[in-house]
């Protein structure tokens, strides 16, 4: 008898270990236990610590209240400036209500994931390239509003979304390269295009000064070959003088000469006398017209000197009065 008791005792010990082991329950720090008893919602939501259930009657289930961080999968899709790109993000959320999430949505987790990939693609077909590659701030503060929205009905609260990486296609790529070098050659020919201004600017002030001074042209003339013969690796050649290029632009300006006046020249004839005509004599002819040598160079003889050539005729004065011949005058017969 004594020992059915003690077996008694014993079962009904291990039936209320057994009994508090299954409902004892212990919610962590960062957990909160919701309660359905027979299928229904608790009003108290169970703390960290210890607590209790009843076994076959209530269910406790845990919800982690931490900020879970959940990488968003690579999203395809094409902007509206017809580029095709593959976007993926990450996402930061928690949940506030333990209630709402356990009751409102099968699964928390992958509502949220489903619904990032769905404004992902949304936001890509609304937003252009320029804005993915440089505007990302706007277009996280975008998807963030996006994904919070429903996100709030479900106990879930959304802290920040980021716009991981774009990639763009292998073509698009060279086609960013090209315009990328295009702007900074267009910007160097600027800076160099300035540079040049400047620097003639101040050639022409140094020219100016250089002019008043001759001598400070010929020494920076001699420091430009000293810097030059200093590297030791060319071979310098000046085929011009200085002074023989100050002369040459001595003879580019304009020399003004008065032309010499030539007057022409006049020959006199004398006029035949009147009153007294001459007579040939009887059996006397007329002199044949000896023709006149032409003009051509003087011809000398080897041995001989060249002839001196004798000074050009005075013109006559045109007032002057003809000589008379001393030749006598013919006797008229009667």
């Amino acid at each position: 008898m004594v020992q059915e008791l003690v077996i008694a005792i014993v079962a009904a010990a291990s039936a209320g270990a057994l009994y508090t082991a299954a409902a004892a329950k212990v919610v962590k720090q960062y957990e909160r236990g919701v309660v359905l008893r027979l299928g229904r919602l608790r009003d108290d939501v169970r703390g960290p610590g210890f607590t209790m259930v009843l076994p076959g009657i209530e269910r406790l289930r845990k919800v982690n209240m931490q900020i879970v961080t959940m990488p968003v999968p690579a999203q395809d899709g094409i902007t509206r400036d017809n580029v095709t790109v593959r976007v993926d993000a990450v996402i930061y959320f928690k949940v506030v209500d333990a209630a709402s999430a356990v009751i409102q949505v099968e699964d928390y987790r992958f509502a949220v994931s489903q619904m990032a990939q769905t404004s992902l693609r949304s936001i890509i077909g609304k937003s252009d390239l320029d804005d993915l590659l440089s505007n990302r701030e706007k277009l996280n503060q975008g998807l963030e509003l996006m994904i919070d929205s429903p996100a709030v009905g479900w106990g879930v609260q959304i802290d920040r979304v980021e716009i991981k990486d774009v990639s763009l296609p292998e073509t698009m790529k060279r086609s960013m390269a090209r315009q990328a070098e295009a702007d900074r050659e267009r910007r160097a020919r600027v800076i160099n295009a300035d540079a040049e201004l400047q620097a003639s600017k101040k050639l022409a002030e140094a020219a100016k000064e250089m002019s008043s001074q001759p001598a400070a042209l010929q020494l920076r003339l001699l420091q430009t070959v000293v810097a030059v013969a200093a590297e030791k690796n060319s071979t310098l050649v000046l085929p011009f003088p200085v002074e023989l290029l100050r002369f040459l632009e001595r003879a580019q300006q304009p020399v003004q000469q008065q032309p010499v006046q030539q007057q022409p020249v006049q020959q006199q004839v004398a006029p035949p006398q009147t009153g007294q005509p001459q007579r040939r004599a009887q059996g006397q002819r007329p002199a044949q017209a000896q023709p006149r040598p032409r003009p051509g160079p003087p011809q000398t003889s080897p041995g001989a000197s060249a002839p001196t050539p004798s000074p050009p005729p005075v013109p006559a004065p045109p007032n002057a009065v003809p000589a008379r011949s001393s030749r006598p005058k013919p006797l008229a017969r009667h």
